[in-house]
């Protein structure tokens, strides 16, 4: 017998969006901007609305501005255009990129200090070879 269980058979139980867990474009955009230029790098505001609109302009089909680029890293703006995202998410890429090149190159300069220490401990071990041996 159908309904016999005291369930609803006509329909299906609706799914419930946490809202919690669903984030804005706006905040979106806004968590890119900041990770794709981070204020360390950069130390100014201006500096990072200066490159981002460098980077963000040609690659959007509506003007960007400075000003536009403020209301992305505030969180203020209305709405986030589709091209808006990829250039953000492009730039993050590109951060990305810059990053790991960085941390190559220190790593690079970490290990030159290294060798450098160790041969040097390595020449006065040499200098001084009974001292080394406990004689």
């Amino acid at each position: 017998m159908l309904g016999f269980n005291d369930k609803d058979l006509g329909s299906r139980p609706k799914e419930v969006a946490d809202r919690k867990k669903v984030m804005s474009p706006t905040l979106t955009a806004k968590n890119l901007m900041r990770d794709a230029w981070p204020l360390q790098r950069y130390v100014k505001l201006d500096n990072i609305f200066y490159e981002a609109v460098r980077f963000i302009s040609p690659r959007v089909t509506k003007k960007f501005t400075a000003r536009r680029a403020r209301s992305i890293w505030e969180g203020t703006a209305r709405r986030i255009d589709s091209d808006e995202m990829d250039a953000l998410r492009a730039a993050l890429i590109e951060e990305s990129k810059i990053e790991a090149r960085e941390l190559r190159a220190r790593l690079a300069s970490l290990d030159q200090k290294i060798a450098s220490f160790e041969a040097a401990a390595h020449r006065q071990a040499v200098a001084r070879p009974g001292q080394e041996m406990g004689r």
